[in-house]
């Protein structure tokens, strides 16, 4: 049993509320995970408000959502890859694009793969990048300022897949067609 609450406008800290509230309007509910983040208003606003900067990076919609899916998948957070597999596809990205991602192997599109094993790099290397990685990725099109934007993705989604496995987030029923399981 998880000693985190999953909270409700009532039971939220008040500073949590207006950011709950926030959630609820945009999204139509008020997913299980951010009603257990809630117990650190702060935590919730902070992750939010790193969420909201990283989809203004100059990495469009299924860039960053392969940097997000490479570190969910990474830190083996069932809330995220489910939530974030239903986004591609409501975004009609090819399913295999999105099985891949899913399965953590290489993409079929060279640029997209090189967003990914960059990201992969990140994370095993705790952002000390060795310069042949680095140099494959801006070989492959991307700039230095992407470099960063992975970085901020990096930081954003480890909050979030961190705070999720410690709270023990359960997967929203909504998302149930989209359940994801670790490979054994």
């Amino acid at each position: 049993m998880s000693v985190f609450t999953a909270h409700t406008a009532e039971t939220a800290p008040a500073a949590a509320r207006p950011t709950m509230a926030g959630v609820q309007r945009k999204l139509g509910r008020l997913p299980e995970a951010v009603a257990r983040m809630a117990e650190s208003p702060e935590l919730l606003k902070g992750f939010l408000t790193a969420n909201a900067t990283f989809e203004s990076t100059d990495l469009d919609p299924v860039e960053r959502e392969v940097v997000v899916l490479t570190v969910a998948t990474r830190n083996e957070c069932h809330v995220c890859v489910a939530m974030h597999t239903a986004t591609l596809t409501r975004q009609g990205v090819d399913p295999e694009l999105v099985a891949a991602l899913r399965d953590g192997a290489p993409l079929a599109d060279p640029r997209l793969e090189a967003l990914r094993r960059f990201t992969l790099a990140v994370l095993d290397h705790r952002g000390a990048v060795p310069d042949g990685e680095l140099h494959a990725f801006l070989d492959a099109g991307w700039l230095p300022r992407h470099a960063l934007d992975v970085v901020l993705g990096v930081g954003t989604y480890t909050i979030s897949t961190f705070a999720n496995r410690l709270t023990d987030a359960p997967l929203d029923p909504a998302l149930a067609g989209y359940a994801w399981a670790p490979a054994a």
